[in-house]
């Protein structure tokens, strides 16, 4: 059973919601990646989501795209990062999904991705650019593989593309939150409930909420009603934010404990 499987399993078993994490690989480097993975394993995060550096990430915003780019400088590559996922998997067993853009996987090869992810122990692949229609036949093989495919659903997503695109989705439903690209918001939208509730009647997945997250306030109130919450931005804007500190994966991992919805 894919680890993300196992992972929803024992959340419900303890009554609790999925506390997801996302980083962007190699920012400030990888050692550093390395590091707050090791910290994030033991300190109540369920799920790690590692972004793959990209030179045009659509999806994103300002702050991931800035991570991005210095990831890029220091020439963090797609070899780099399911490297790296070895290496702490002999320490860890947290669920960990990639989070790339296509062109990467493309370059790469996507049989030789998809064997290599496995072997290197990566769970999960998260495309925001390749439509379910678009890249179905890679999907398929991805999943039939064991290297689950999350799929996006959003709060523009009519029934009938959601009941479309639930036909391709494994581990998790990733429910954008809000329209726009990544980033912190004051607010969050009002539909969230009700667009959440609306996934759950046709899925028996869980509904994870990503997008727009800031605090521990919001990501509680979401778990109310989903089954986890993502928070991506704010945890990248910490690291910005501590970048020359000798002391930045101890404070990253104590910003991200105090985020924990647990």
């Amino acid at each position: 059973m894919n680890r993300i499987d196992l992972k929803f399993k024992e959340l419900r078993g303890r009554k609790q919601k999925a506390f997801i994490v996302f980083i962007t690989a190699g920012y400030p480097d990888l050692k550093v990646t390395e590091e707050l993975i090791l910290r994030f394993a033991g300190a109540g995060v369920d799920i790690i989501e590692l972004g793959v550096p990209f030179t045009d990430p659509m999806a994103d915003g300002p702050v991931i795209q800035h991570a991005s780019c210095q990831a890029l400088k220091n020439n963090t590559r797609l070899l780099d990062i399911l490297n790296l996922v070895k290496k702490v998997r002999n320490k860890v067993s947290i669920p960990i999904t990639l989070m790339t853009y296509y062109n990467p996987i493309f370059s790469f090869g996507q049989d030789k991705f998809i064997k290599d992810s496995l072997s290197a122990g990566v769970d999960g692949i998260i495309i925001p650019d390749l439509p379910v229609d678009e890249g179905k036949e890679f999907i398929l093989r991805a999943n039939r593989a064991g290297l689950y495919n999350i799929c996006f659903i959003s709060p523009t997503t009519s029934l009938q593309r959601m009941k479309f695109i639930l036909k391709f989705a494994k581990g998790f439903i990733y429910y954008v939150s809000l329209t726009g690209v990544t980033g912190m918001r004051r607010d969050l939208p009002k539909d969230v409930k009700t667009n959440i509730s609306r996934i759950k009647k046709y899925t028996a997945l869980p509904v994870c909420a990503g997008f727009g997250i800031s605090n521990r306030l919001q990501a509680k109130e979401l778990a109310v009603f989903s089954d986890g919450v993502i928070i991506g931005s704010a945890i990248v804007a910490k690291i910005k934010e501590n970048i020359k500190s000798r002391h930045l994966v101890k404070k990253i991992s104590s910003f991200v404990g105090g985020l924990n919805i647990k």
